[in-house]
């Protein structure tokens, strides 16, 4: 796999001026499954940068993978799911494809380490 550091650099870059401060974990993704950045929300998740992100956690937690979907239609994709250990509680799991980039995604969903059901 030929990796394109200025591009991924770019990206990089822009990823980390618009989700750093996102109160949950955000990752930049190529379709390989290699991570190119992560959030601050992500960082001690035990996700680093170059890993593949379906080796974190559970793998029974990466089955509903929607990643090809989402980059196969260049349009964002989501579901609902439960974290294991969080009864009553779903969050939505988003992959968004970054526009002008078709090999590169933006993972990440809301509901799982927050309750927003109050403002901050």
């Amino acid at each position: 796999m030929d990796i394109d550091v200025e591009v991924e650099e770019k990206l990089s870059q822009a990823f980390h001026l618009m989700y750093d401060n996102f109160p949950e974990g955000v990752q930049l993704t190529h379709k390989s499954r290699r991570i190119v950045a992560l959030n601050k929300a992500l960082v001690d998740s035990g996700r680093h940068v170059g890993m593949i992100c379906s080796s974190a956690g559970d793998p029974a937690a990466h089955r509903g993978c929607l990643a090809n979907k989402a980059l196969a239609r260049n349009e964002a994709t989501w579901t609902q799911g439960r974290k294991a250990g969080q009864e009553g509680r779903a969050g939505i799991i988003f992959w968004l494809p970054v526009d002008g980039y078709p090999d590169y995604y933006v993972h990440f969903s809301v509901g799982y380490s927050k309750d927003y059901g109050q403002a901050s």
